[in-house]
């Protein structure tokens, strides 16, 4: 039986009962499609590590960061029995970089590129008067970014060196994923009533 999205989102919610971290799930997976869509690649295949990237953080927590044990090697073992392509599975596990595994196809660097600054978009608009992605602006976002209190989690030199892997500057990096997002806000807790 191949992966597809149907198997995909039923093996997230069942890894995964944290509300926020399947929502950063879904926030991943829109912005992995719009990047296959720019790259001209195959925008299921892309969403789909979007989707499962982070599906056994909870039941795998890697507080140690072994390489090859829990968080993302454990997920990535059963996507791969489960009919997860090889390319697939080793994005998932160089968005991670203390795996080891090098991101060296367009969408491992994609993944890893839009992973964190996901997280940041969302964080950002969870603390606007109106907690929407449609009034955030690209100036406020590198604002917070300079805020080491600010969203504490996120790695701004992970924000940065995404970017650069995937030879955008930040300033358009940072629109082409608000653009990706906006539009389904809502689906992610943002928006307002």
């Amino acid at each position: 039986m191949a992966l597809d999205r149907d198997r995909a989102l039923a093996l997230m919610h069942e890894y995964t009962a944290s509300d926020a971290l399947r929502k950063h799930m879904y926030a991943v997976e829109l912005a992995m499609r719009a990047m296959a869509r720019r790259a001209g690649e195959d925008e299921n295949a892309w969403g789909l590590v979007g989707l499962l990237h982070d599906f056994d953080y909870e039941r795998f927590p890697n507080a140690a960061h072994a390489a090859t044990e829990e968080h993302p090697a454990e997920g990535v073992r059963l996507l791969t029995a489960d009919g997860l392509p090889e390319a697939s599975g080793r994005a998932i596990l160089g968005h991670a970089s203390y795996t080891g595994v090098p991101r060296d196809s367009a969408m491992a660097k994609a993944l890893f590129a839009v992973d964190e600054l996901c997280g940041f978009l969302v964080a950002c608009a969870l603390v606007r008067p109106s907690r929407s992605l449609r009034d955030l602006e690209v100036s406020s976002v590198k604002k917070k970014l300079k805020d080491k209190a600010f969203a504490r989690g996120v790695s701004r030199d992970d924000v940065t060196q995404g970017a650069a892997e995937i030879g955008v500057p930040l300033d358009e990096h940072i629109a082409f994923v608000l653009e990706a997002l906006r539009p389904h806000e809502h689906a992610l807790g943002l928006g307002g009533a």
